[in-house]
């Protein structure tokens, strides 16, 4: 998007104070930590984690090494034009996703040796997806199924929004799934749009872009497996990362744990496991790992072929704050932007479930912010206690370069 009066600069976190500082400043080194501990890395690892932790947090961008298999790619996505800058000081977005490739790199992720291939993340995913809490949510799922399929749909539906906040029993009906003693409130609503959508789609194809693994991508493979089962759709195409990245999300190793957790549940969950694993193996529900969905870039910057995907797609669903913050541009938009503006460059009718982790908001009506901010909690934007629906329909514009 062009730098202009009317489009705001994009969020860096060069500002002590501020939510991206924080997180460059707080959660990066944390996550070292966290990672450094994971697993029994030997001693080449140790120093790279400690050298990432050094550079990241008092040093400036390095590059990464001449061989690495995307060394070519990172260039074009920006590394050629930020290398020797402070992390602080270039796009957060971007800061960001250059911090989970460096960390790969550290952990020897990519490189031929015993670590290749080794997710260091996976031992809290497996912990978040075994826990207890998703046995009490998946157990819910028989009392659903007694439910009207409209009831079943709307719960299903604010189970996938919040994610690993859900608890898929919280509601069974359409009415309570938006109450506020089920959940904090939503701040936008568009759900309707999004079923009308969904009743249109018939024969065609959703697009759902995962966010995090566990306990976010079971709903979400439930929804799926809902839509698919009444006919609301006819195909999914779950769009998953390549490679750990932003320590949860999905992968398509994530897919599979998911799929055999549900399996391997009693009663409905297993049935919905099972529909799920031949939705798989039969191709109603491809899984898809595009390397745009690691890049540290706005999807507006999407390549040709991704933009076709979606552009083929009844609907493209993103999940999250990190796919929330790459569809409107990671830039502190005024709140009541209205989210169809801000989108109108998608290629097709696209609807984003966010739970509320970051300061980027559009789409908001004057009355609703004037609440929010008069309520006092200035964290309403980055604590996870609001979340949002917003439906943007089909649109003709082209997108800005």
């Amino acid at each position: 998007m062009p730098e202009t009066p009317s489009v705001p600069p994009v969020l860096v976190g060069a500002e002590p104070g501020s939510f991206p500082h924080s997180v460059l400043a707080e959660r990066h080194p944390a996550i070292v930590r966290q990672v450094r501990d994971a697993f029994p890395y030997g001693p080449e690892q140790h120093r790279a984690l400690d050298a990432l932790l050094a550079e990241c947090t008092e040093g400036v961008i390095e590059p990464l090494p001449a061989d690495a298999h995307d060394h070519d790619r990172w260039q074009v996505w920006g590394l050629a034009q930020y290398t020797g800058s402070s992390w602080f000081d270039v796009p957060w977005l971007w800061s960001e996703s250059y911090f989970y490739r460096r960390l790969l790199e550290a952990v020897g992720y990519f490189a031929p040796g015993p670590w290749q291939g080794i997710d260091p993340f996976r031992p809290a995913k497996l912990a978040e997806l075994h826990a207890p809490e998703t046995d009490e949510e998946l157990a819910a799922l028989d009392a659903l199924a007694d439910e009207p399929a409209g009831e079943r749909a709307a719960a299903l539906l604010h189970g996938s929004l919040w994610g690993n906040r859900a608890d898929l029993g919280f509601r069974l009906s359409a009415a309570g799934a938006g109450t506020a003693r089920a959940t904090p409130a939503l701040v936008a609503d568009d759900s309707e749009a999004l079923w009308s959508l969904l009743r249109q789609a018939g024969s065609g194809t959703l697009c759902m872009v995962a966010d995090n693994a566990g306990r976010e991508l079971v709903p979400d493979l439930l929804l799926t497996d809902h839509l698919l089962q009444y006919g609301h759709i006819e195909r999914a195409v779950l769009h998953v990362k390549p490679y750990p990245y932003y320590v949860s999300d999905a992968t398509t190793a994530d897919v599979v744990d998911a799929v055999r957790r549900l399996t391997a549940a009693p009663g409905a969950a297993a049935r919905c496991g099972r529909r799920l694993w031949s939705a798989m193996t039969d191709g109603r529900l491809e899984v898809r790992a595009h390397p745009f969905s690691c890049a540290p870039l706005p999807y507006a910057d999407m390549p040709g072929g991704l933009r076709a995907e979606f552009a083929a797609g009844a609907l493209t669903v993103l999940k999250g704050d990190l796919n929330y913050r790459r569809l409107v541009g990671d830039r502190r938009w005024p709140p009541t932007t209205p989210f169809a503006e801000v989108t109108a460059w998608f290629p097709g009718p696209v609807a984003a479930l966010r739970t509320l982790k970051s300061d980027v908001i559009t789409g908001l009506d004057a009355a609703t912010e004037a609440a929010l901010e008069a309520a006092g909690d200035r964290r309403w934007r980055t604590s996870g206690t609001h979340a949002l629906i917003q439906v943007s329909g089909a649109p003709s514009a082209p997108p800005p370069h």
